[in-house]
């Protein structure tokens, strides 16, 4: 018998313990904050705080921590023991409803972008009843929302939970006017996939750049690849399986809905996929993911890579973002259902979501923009920076005949026949999957496929839904004093597809005629991360969050400058390190080696002159040559780092001055170092390659 069922959740304080543990008037007023957004009341928050307490110590706990993301782009938390003084030198163990509630960690070395100052140290966490406690290490962990002690949000949790509020507030709107009164509240939900590498820990320890910049900045091409295409979805070898076992069994602990693991297509490269959820608690799963993907390596002899890009020349690492909206009835609102033609409410709902990404594609554009990201986005591995949407041949079709007045004729679910006696025969869903498009339908969701995989998922949603529920705001304003609801929204349906359906594609979006066909309907081709966040502060982006109530314009323009200043310190220490390792390691080794040529080549002629020495004398003059060139583009990027200063001023140039001027000198200097690596022996070259890095798990 499976013992999962017994394992999935037992380490989190979930409904069940609740029923359990607390009393009925206490459960049912939880829940309705839960459920409703309901203030929940102190009284309430004591209860709950001391059945949690009792329950954490049965687990072993002996500290608390409240849980949160700050705008860093990792989970941040600080522990305090349970214990407190009573009185005659022993202690007592302790926690709180205010406690609970209401956490104090230090906000002054946490990204503010100028919202606050280094002496303003005072920050509050507050704890988020709507994702549940569990325990990990010893600790209670406590998911909770950020922000300064004069109210300035200050993470990514925030956001989230005011636009998943706000798109609820407004499609309920919508719903009624279509007559769906018994709805009450719409969630959104998502599934992020989340890819990977796994490397041996013992390699990964030799490599600067890996400890301190997460991707490999020298590497010469690995005589193998992926040219075989024999990894993907390839048996997984057996200390990979090993490590894959520990992972699902300890996120299901953790009450992960983990569901799908496989090989994906670069060597050392996996994937995890989960079940959907709602969009807060898969936003706190997928942090929670990454942290014990990295856990669980470390106790298999492994290093968890999550970088987008750690090795060139094979494919990096995205976060397949699906998205959906559901009821409290249970109704997917993104299902066609078998007369999509005739299905109006769905008709509407794809309206707005084509609509909001045609308006704000440079949005969802810079909402993925990293340094890291830059890698992927446009190679043939992720999808290219110019966004667009797929809607397959099916709702393609049906797109068609709205605009243009036309019978829909739908492609229907064909039968798959197999040829064979003994193989069932099935039927083909009625669309293909498009690799290739940033933001695809499939089926009864939408899949952005642009983020990268250390991405915290928290931004893009927010901003989806909230570029979305300004769609059903608008709509609601446009419908509600309809005397003919259908016929209103059919007119509205048609005009909203054919002003934006510029924005659809399906086709290969890697094609050099999709960037000149979507350079001529009016597309944003963003290719850098400078690039898209020159768009960030438009004003129609500012007034969407501030009208909306997500952030306010000072809020949001933190997050422009912390991201662009994030971009920068990404650069500067990857050209950083970089610098160190070719003065400290990589010339040094070049250099012993062409010595030995030199010595070698002498030696020769020394003891004939008919002995030929052509082998030697030609590598030495490459190596020597390279060598030379190594060294002077070294002390060029030395001089790039340095005349970032004279851009301090204007945080978006400084970026762009990084990109343009420092990642390029990077690029050559990289180039000359991973040639001089082809040239030089292994007992010499002072890195291990990417033969062994990529192969030798």
């Amino acid at each position: 018998m499976s013992k999962v069922p017994e394992m999935f959740g037992c380490n989190v304080f979930n409904d069940k313990k609740m029923q359990e543990r607390l009393p009925k008037s206490t459960y049912k007023a939880l829940k309705k904050t839960i459920s409703d957004g309901e203030p929940l009341d102190i009284s309430v928050a004591n209860v709950v705080a001391a059945a949690m307490k009792d329950w954490a110590i049965e687990m072993g706990c002996t500290h608390y921590t409240h849980w949160f993301q700050p705008m860093t782009g990792v989970t941040a938390e600080k522990h305090d023991s349970f214990i407190a003084p009573n009185g005659d030198g022993q202690v007592i163990m302790e926690f709180s409803g205010k406690e609970l509630i209401k956490g104090e960690p230090d906000a002054s070395s946490f990204p503010s972008g100028g919202i606050r100052a280094t002496f303003e140290a005072r920050g509050y966490t507050t704890w988020d009843p709507t994702s549940p406690a569990f325990v990990k290490d010893g600790s209670l962990y406590i998911p909770t929302a950020f922000c300064s002690y004069t109210g300035e949000v200050l993470d990514k949790k925030t956001p989230l939970l005011r636009s998943m509020e706000r798109l609820s507030s407004e499609a309920v709107k919508i719903l009624h006017l279509l007559g769906k009164t018994d709805v009450t509240r719409v969630i959104t939900t998502v599934g992020p996939e989340q890819e990977y590498f796994l490397i041996d820990k013992d390699l990964y320890e030799q490599r600067e750049d890996l400890m301190l910049t997460g991707r490999t900045l020298f590497g010469a091409k690995a005589p193998k690849g992926q040219e075989l295409d024999d990894h993907y979805f390839g048996s997984i070898k057996t200390r990979v399986a090993a490590y894959m076992k520990d992972l699902d069994e300890e996120l299901w602990k953790l009450g992960v809905l983990a569901k799908t693991k496989h090989n994906e297509v670069a060597p050392s490269q996996h994937e995890l996929a989960p079940i959907f959820t709602t969009s807060n608690i898969a936003n706190d799963h997928n942090e929670l993911t990454m942290e014990v993907m990295k856990k669980i390596a470390e106790k298999h002899g492994l290093v968890c890579l999550l970088h987008e890009k750690p090795f060139a020349g094979v494919n990096g690492s995205g976060k397949h973002n699906n998205w959906s909206l559901s009821t409290n009835t249970g109704e997917n609102l993104l299902s066609p259902g078998k007369h999509p033609e005739t299905n109006y409410q769905f008709q509407l709902f794809l309206a707005a979501v084509v609509k909001a990404v045609d308006e704000y594609q440079d949005l969802l554009r810079a909402t993925v923009a990293t340094a890291g990201n830059d890698h992927r986005l446009g190679a043939h591995e992720a999808p290219p920076a110019i966004i667009s949407m797929y809607l397959g041949d099916d709702l393609g079709a049906l797109v068609d005949s709205i605009i243009n007045g036309e019978q829909y004729i739908s492609h229907g679910k064909e039968k798959m026949e197999t040829g064979v006696d003994v193989l069932a025969d099935f039927k083909k869903d009625t669309s293909d999957r498009n690799r290739t498009s940033p933001f695809a339908f499939t089926g009864n969701k939408f899949e952005f496929r642009a983020l990268g995989s250390a991405l915290n998922i928290g931004c893009p949603n927010y901003m989806l839904n909230t570029m979305v529920a300004e769609q059903f705001s608008q709509f609601y304003v446009e419908l509600k004093g309809a005397d003919d609801i259908i016929a209103a929204v059919k007119s509205l349906v048609k005009n909203v597809l054919k002003e934006h359906q510029r924005i659809i594609f399906n086709g290969d979006n890697y094609t050099d005629e999709w960037v000149a066909e979507a350079k001529k309907r009016g597309l944003l081709n963003l290719k850098s991360m400078p690039e898209a966040f020159s768009h960030f502060m438009d004003r129609k982006n500012v007034e969407l969050f501030v009208k909306n109530k997500i952030v306010t314009e000072a809020e949001y323009r933190a997050r422009y400058e912390i991201e662009l200043e994030t971009y920068c310190k990404q650069i500067n220490i990857e050209a950083l390190t970089m610098i160190d390792m070719a003065k400290k390691k990589i010339a040094p080794a070049v250099s012993s080696y062409v010595r030995e040529l030199t010595e070698t080549a002498l030696a020769k002629r020394a003891l004939s002159e008919t002995i030929p020495t052509g082998y030697e004398v030609n590598l030495l003059t490459s190596l020597s040559n390279k060598l030379e060139c190594f060294a002077v583009t070294t002390d060029e990027l030395e001089d790039a780092v340095l005349g970032a200063v004279e851009h301090k001023s204007d945080i978006l140039d400084r970026a762009k001055y990084f990109r343009d001027e420092v990642f390029a000198k990077m690029q050559e200097l990289r180039a000359i170092g991973d040639s001089m690596e082809t040239e030089t022996p292994a007992d010499f070259w002072p890195y291990p390659s990417y033969s062994e890095l990529l192969f030798s798990v």
